[in-house]
């Protein structure tokens, strides 16, 4: 992720991800970042905060990577 171009698209992509594809890209999440959450609880959260988890998570990771 280059300058603020790269965060805006990262914030388009994610703002663009149905509940589903969220909770399915947070239970695998791939990055550095080591995530350990259960499906009931990304069920219990609202769609924002598993949007903004998942973009501090992908940030973090590109930070780490660069």
């Amino acid at each position: 992720m280059s300058g603020e171009f790269g965060f805006e698209k990262l914030c388009s992509e994610v703002a663009e991800l149905s509940r589903n594809e969220l909770k399915a890209r947070l239970l695998h999440f791939q990055g550095r970042l080591k995530m350990d959450f259960t499906e009931a609880y990304l069920d219990s959260l609202a769609l924002d905060k598993l949007r903004h988890i998942l973009l501090a998570a992908l940030a973090v990771d590109a930070r780490k990577r660069a």
